[in-house]
């Protein structure tokens, strides 16, 4: 099993910047893509960014500019930063990770339970 950890959510002022991390642990051989979604209250899930092992990055239109995804491949860690932030920018974010846990075996998407970022106007 896998597990995803998520921190660095809280409450900011507009204008404010907060960096999330997300720690992943078991049985991992590789991880392919990792990446950040967002779920604001009464909307789906949508895709923030994305990272692929090689660090090629994607982004959503709503956070070019403001919004920065790294990875630290030793230690299965993805980050994201996130600076101008804007009240609409009020969700939890989910943490995911498309895991081969063994060299053989198929890659498995995983989420973390997430973190709630508030923004405040």
């Amino acid at each position: 099993q896998v597990q995803l950890v998520e921190s660095g959510g809280g409450l900011v002022q507009a204008g404010g910047s907060l960096r999330l991390s997300c720690l992943a642990s078991g049985r991992i051989f590789s991880i392919n893509t990792m990446g950040w979604y967002r779920q604001a209250p009464g909307k789906q899930r949508e895709l923030v960014a994305t990272i692929t092992s090689d660090g090629t990055t994607n982004y959503a239109d709503s956070v070019k500019g403001r919004f920065t995804i790294s990875r630290d491949n030793a230690k299965n860690t993805v980050y994201m930063q996130m600076n101008g932030l804007k009240p609409e920018d009020t969700a939890v974010y989910y943490c995911n990770s498309a895991v081969r846990p063994t060299a053989w075996g198929y890659v498995i998407n995983y989420w973390g339970e997430g973190t709630l970022v508030t923004v405040s106007s």
